[in-house]
């Protein structure tokens, strides 16, 4: 059913099922609107709703760059017309216009807040999210790492996620196992997901900070393709994986060091545990 591609980090480079990310998306869409047919609340405006439409248009988009090859320059905007319902909801909803930064304290953008912040933080973390992968589990375990965070403190929130969350980390547990992919299906719902949810429960902050690595990565990319015009690469010896650049998160965490795809992996999600950790002591004590 699924189209089949080379695992590049893998001995004879086995053919994987692709795009397996659709199973998430359908299945969260179907889940939010079975949440919506059962709401007993009489406001026009639905969270649920929101979400799904958010989730389906990552799906999509991702549907088309897998098709289609789409260039950055493209599909790094797309995400701005999924932040469209966003805007709506917030407006509507009256939603706080503030965001508390560390150091900085608390920042109302008043109305700019729906008009330019939300948009950007679907934007950048959308982007970033699908920029880290590659490797089997990457695209998946530490997007899962950071909703886990956010639906901790999301309160009645939470239950926007509980089903997405279970088909999500089943799809981890086949992908870090080299089982399967996600593909950009997989990795712009996910990322989407992560910044709807988190513009919903008002935790912008708290997201912001759990994925610093995702920005940190993406920063790292774009600064030595626009300055140098230089790729991040990692080379596969048959055994492990190891780099003479340091142009991204995988990369910089194998430079001149022989790291196993695993190891690899496992150090990233860590990395990205610690900093929703530290998310969540910010959210606890500012």
């Amino acid at each position: 059913m699924f189209p089949k591609v080379p695992d590049q980090h893998k001995p004879n480079n086995p053919l994987v099922p692709n795009g397996l990310g659709v199973i998430y998306v359908l299945a969260s869409a179907l889940y939010l609107f079975i949440l919506e047919y059962f709401r007993s609340s009489t406001d026009n405006v639905s969270s649920a709703l929101t979400l799904a439409v958010c989730i389906l248009f990552g799906g999509f988009m991702g549907l088309l760059d897998d098709w289609m090859d789409l260039r950055w320059r493209y599909k790094a905007f797309f995400p701005i017309i999924a932040s469209i319902p966003l805007v709506s909801l917030a407006t509507r909803l009256g939603l706080r216009t503030a965001i508390t930064f560390p150091i900085f304290g608390s920042v109302d953008f008043g109305l700019s807040y729906y008009f330019i912040v939300i948009p950007l933080i679907v934007t950048v973390t959308t982007n970033t999210v699908n920029q880290l992968g590659g490797l089997n589990g990457l695209e998946t375990i530490p997007p899962a790492i950071v909703i886990i965070g956010l639906m901790a403190i999301s309160g009645a929130h939470a239950v926007l996620l509980y089903v997405p969350l279970i088909v999500w980390l089943s799809l981890c547990f086949f992908n870090f196992q080299g089982r399967i992919f996600v593909g950009n299906t997989g990795s712009f719902a996910i990322g989407i997901t992560l910044a709807a949810f988190a513009i919903i429960s008002d935790l912008k902050s708290v997201l912001l900070i759990s994925i610093l690595p995702y920005i940190f990565n993406s920063s790292l990319i774009l600064l030595n393709y626009f300055f140098f015009r230089a790729r991040a690469r990692v080379s596969f010896d048959g055994e492990k994986l190891s780099s003479d650049n340091r142009r991204s998160l995988v990369t910089l965490i194998t430079y001149h060091r022989r790291l196993s795809e695993r190891q690899v992996v496992v150090a990233i999600s860590l990395l990205m545990a610690a900093s929703t950790f530290a998310a969540l002591l910010f959210y606890w004590f500012s």
